[in-house]
């Protein structure tokens, strides 16, 4: 069961509209790495968590805040948008400082929510469930989560630095910082699984398994021009599980065939014969 409370997790205040800026926040709301991408990220694997209940409960807790965080953003869009009419588009293209504004704004601000906040990017793409993991894997999923809000507080402080709106700037340091929690959070769940499971997804497929290809899983292909790549730990350290050490290899060779296919039937066409149909015109 979900309730819904008024008051807002962190305060929500700007200092001015600015249409402009409403347009760039959309990419951080609906957006591939913004709140509705974690928002359903983190409730799917939390409803389809199977096994530890720590787990599951806290997916919930951080998918839960996640549409807190929502509302947050569609309620510092709308604050944004306050005033703009296409009546104050023309009269502001009369200015070129407030037609420099007023020229950015989403024309679907105006025609399809109505100065308020959609479910889109920055340019209106809108948002996609393809943009969400929810695998099963707990330590896959807990690295993708990662991942999502390394880049979506990497977004938030980009964003930070384009507005001098003090209120706007305001909610995005509460932002910024739960970002950083959020980052700590994933961090000690993939310690712990790793602990607990081994480092590689998924673990239940045993090293044995990969049978005499279990050397691949230890060299390093030069495949682009130098060989800066092989000043790195992935190329002459031991593998992060202490199973094999990692071996740089200069220059690779293909030891693979050479794919061969058959034609298709020629009924889909494909024009392989060189037979030219002669026309019964």
């Amino acid at each position: 069961m979900f309730r819904h409370q008024k008051e807002l997790q962190f305060e929500v205040k700007v200092d001015r509209p600015d249409p402009m800026l409403a347009r760039q926040i959309q990419e951080v709301l609906g957006g591939q790495f913004g709140e509705m991408t974690v928002m359903m990220q983190y409730l799917f694997q939390g409803f389809n968590c199977r096994g530890e209940e720590k787990y599951k409960d806290m997916l919930m807790d951080i998918g839960t805040e996640e549409i807190g965080h929502v509302e947050m953003l569609c309620s510092l869009i709308s604050q944004l948008l306050d005033g703009a009419s296409p009546e104050d588009q023309a009269e502001a293209a009369k200015d070129p400082t407030l037609a420099a504004i007023m020229g950015g704004i989403n024309p679907q601000h105006l025609i399809v929510s109505g100065t308020g906040a959609l479910p889109t990017n920055s340019v209106g793409t809108p948002w996609n469930s393809g943009y969400i993991v929810a695998s099963g894997n707990l330590l896959a999923d807990m690295r993708a989560n990662l991942h999502a809000e390394s880049q979506g507080r990497l977004q938030v402080t980009r964003l930070y630095h384009m507005t001098k709106d003090e209120g706007v700037r305001a909610t995005f340091r509460k932002m910024i910082a739960r970002d950083r929690y959020h980052q700590y959070q994933w961090m000690a769940a993939i310690e712990e699984l790793e602990q607990k499971n081994g480092v590689v997804v998924p673990s239940s497929f045993p090293h044995e398994a990969e049978e005499e290809s279990q050397v691949e899983a230890y060299r390093f292909w030069n495949l682009s021009e130098g060989t800066a790549s092989a000043e790195g730990q992935w190329a002459t350290g031991s593998a992060q599980d202490g199973s094999g050490d990692f071996e740089y290899v200069a220059e690779p060779t293909a030891r693979g065939n050479i794919p061969y296919h058959k034609k298709p039937s020629d009924s889909l066409h494909h024009d392989l014969n060189n037979n030219k149909v002669k026309s019964s015109f």
